[in-house]
C-alpha cells in the first residue's frame, strides 16, 4: 500500500495527490482485515440486542476499552452459550470496518463462556426465568406408566450407558425398546436431543413405528462443559412440552442439568432410570402368586363359614313339626275366642240401634226438605227479573256494536260516489305521493272496477288565468 502513503516534504506538499475519502477508508479496511483476519477476544458482553432479522449485535468491553461486535444469523445457532448482558466470554472472529461510519467491529463466529463460573451464572439466570414461567411446577409433571409396552431411549448408540439400560430392562421387564441415537456432547448435542424428544412425541399410536409409553434421556458423567448441552433452553422447552412421560438420567448422582427440573422424573444414573421406567416381572409374578394363595384361603374360609351356618339352620329345621303343632293349638284357641266375641259384638250393636231408633220421627225427615223448597222458591223469584235485565243490556250492546260495524264498512262510501284506489298488486293506496307517473292502479266503485294509469300532474292554473 505504498501508493497510499507517499513521502511528501514541506516543499512539494502542494504537489501531493490528495486521497478520496473512499480510497482512504477502504485502504484502512483492507489493512485492518489483513492484519487481524482471525482473532480471539476475551471480555464482558454489553448492549446485547437480538434483532428481528436474526442477527445479534453486542459490545465487548474490559476496564479500559470497548469494541462493537456482531453475530450473523447463520452463526447464532453455533454459539456454545447464549449472549447475555454481563456474561464474560471468549469469542473468535475477524476484525472488519464500516467505511460509511468510520467504525470497526468484530464479526463473531464462535463464543464460549470464560470459565465455569460464567457458565453457572448464566445457568442460574436461565433457571430463574424458566421457573418464573412455571416450567418446573409439579402440576405439569406426568406420572410414569406402571406397565410400559414400549420404552424410548435417547442416548449415544455406543458406550456403556445404552448397554446398561438395555441389560437392566431385559432383566426386569422384557419389552420393546426404541433407541434414538444422538450425540451427547459438543455443539450439536442439544439440537439432536431436542429433535429426538420431539420426534418420539410426534409418533402416533398404532402407527408403523410404535409410540413409546415412557422416554429416557441418558448420558454418562462428565465435566460441567461436557454436560452443558443438557442445559440448553430449547432442549428444556422441548422436554417440558413432551406429552410422553420423560425421565432424565444425565451424569452421575451429584450432577444436575436443566432438563432434570423440567422432566417428569429425574434418575441419579441411567441404570436407575431403567428401574424407574419398568417394574420387576419376577416380583409381579410373586405378588400374583401370593394374591392367588390368599384368594384360595379366603375362599376356603368362606365355604367353611357357609357350611357351619347351613348346619345350624338344618338343626333348626328338625323342629318344624313341633312348630306346626304349636301353631295349630294357637289357631284353635283363637277360633273359639272369635265365636264368642262375634256374638257379644252383635248384641252391643242391637242395643245401640234400638236406642237410636226410639228417637227417630217422620218430622225429622220432612223438615229439612221443606226448608230447601222454601229457599229454591225464593231464588226463582229473584232470578227472573235479573235475567230479564241482563238480556236487555246485552241486546242494547249488540245494537250499538252493529251500528259501529256498519259505519266502519269500507264499502259504504262507495255508495255515496267515492272510489278506492289500489296498487296493481292489490295494496290500498293511502297517499297520493306514493304514486309515480306511469304506475298502473285499480279503481274500485260501488258497482264495478276499472283500471287506470297515473299521468303527470298538470300545472296548476294561476289566479290570473281564470279570467
Amino acid at each position: 500500500m505504498s501508493d497510499l502513503t507517499p513521502e511528501a516534504s514541506a516543499d512539494d506538499s502542494d504537489n501531493a495527490r490528495p486521497y478520496s475519502v473512499s480510497e482512504l477508508a477502504f485502504a484502512l479496511k483492507s489493512t485492518l482485515e489483513d492484519r487481524y483476519g482471525f482473532v480471539r477476544l476475551r471480555g464482558e458482553l454489553s448492549k446485547v440486542t437480538f434483532h428481528s432479522n436474526g442477527h445479534v449485535y453486542l459490545s465487548l468491553k474490559d476496564e479500559r476499552a470497548v469494541i462493537d461486535g456482531v453475530v450473523w444469523k447463520g452463526s447464532v445457532r453455533n454459539l456454545s452459550v447464549r449472549p447475555e448482558q454481563g456474561l464474560e466470554v471468549v469469542v473468535t472472529g475477524r476484525i472488519t470496518t464500516y467505511p460509511q461510519g468510520s467504525r470497526y467491529q468484530i464479526v463473531i463466529e464462535s463464543m464460549t463462556a470464560a470459565g465455569v463460573g460464567a457458565l453457572l451464572a448464566q445457568l442460574e439466570r436461565l433457571k430463574a426465568r424458566l421457573a418464573a414461567e412455571g416450567l418446573f411446577e409439579a402440576s405439569r409433571k406426568s406420572p410414569l406408566p406402571a406397565f410400559p409396552r414400549v420404552v424410548g431411549v435417547i442416548t449415544s448408540p455406543t458406550g456403556a450407558v445404552i448397554r446398561d439400560i438395555l441389560h437392566r430392562i431385559r432383566d426386569r421387564w422384557p419389552c420393546q425398546v426404541l433407541v434414538w441415537p444422538v450425540v451427547v456432547q459438543g455443539d450439536a448435542a442439544a439440537a439432536q436431543v431436542a429433535a429426538a424428544v420431539r420426534g418420539f412425541d410426534a409418533l402416533e399410536p398404532g402407527g408403523a413405528v410404535p409410540r413409546p409409553d415412557v422416554v429416557i434421556v441418558a448420558r454418562g458423567g462428565g465435566s460441567v462443559e461436557d454436560l452443558w448441552p443438557f442445559n440448553d433452553e430449547a432442549l428444556a422447552r422441548a422436554v417440558s412440552a413432551s406429552r410422553i412421560p420423560l425421565i432424565s438420567a444425565v451424569g452421575h448422582e451429584t450432577d444436575t442439568t436443566l432438563i432434570d427440573f423440567v422432566s417428569d422424573r429425574r434418575a441419579p444414573t441411567p441404570t436407575a432410570a431403567a428401574e424407574f421406567a419398568t417394574p420387576v416381572l419376577s416380583e409381579l409374578r410373586a405378588g400374583l402368586a401370593d394374591l392367588s394363595g390368599r384368594m384360595h384361603r379366603m375362599g376356603g374360609r368362606l365355604v367353611e363359614d357357609r357350611r357351619g351356618r347351613l348346619e345350624v339352620l338344618g338343626r333348626s329345621l328338625a323342629r318344624v313339626p313341633d312348630q306346626v303343632e304349636l301353631a295349630e293349638q294357637r289357631l284353635g284357641l283363637a277360633r273359639n275366642r272369635l265365636g264368642a266375641a262375634l256374638t257379644r259384638n252383635v248384641g252391643v250393636h242391637e242395643t245401640r240401634l234400638a236406642r237410636v231408633g226410639g228417637r227417630l220421627r217422620p218430622g225429622l225427615l220432612h223438615r229439612p226438605r221443606e226448608i230447601q223448597t222454601e229457599r229454591l222458591n225464593g231464588l226463582f223469584v229473584r232470578l227472573g227479573p235479573a235475567l230479564s235485565r241482563g238480556l236487555a243490556r246485552s241486546a242494547e250492546r249488540l245494537e250499538s256494536l252493529g251500528a259501529r260495524l256498519k259505519s266502519a264498512d269500507p264499502s259504504a262510501p262507495l255508495n255515496r260516489g267515492f272510489a278506492r284506489v289500489h296498487h296493481a298488486d292489490g295494496r290500498l293506496v293511502r297517499e297520493g305521493a306514493s304514486l309515480r307517473p306511469g304506475d298502473a292502479v285499480q279503481l274500485v266503485f260501488a258497482d264495478t272496477e276499472r283500471g287506470a294509469v297515473i299521468e303527470p300532474a298538470a300545472a296548476r292554473p294561476r289566479q290570473g288565468d281564470l279570467f
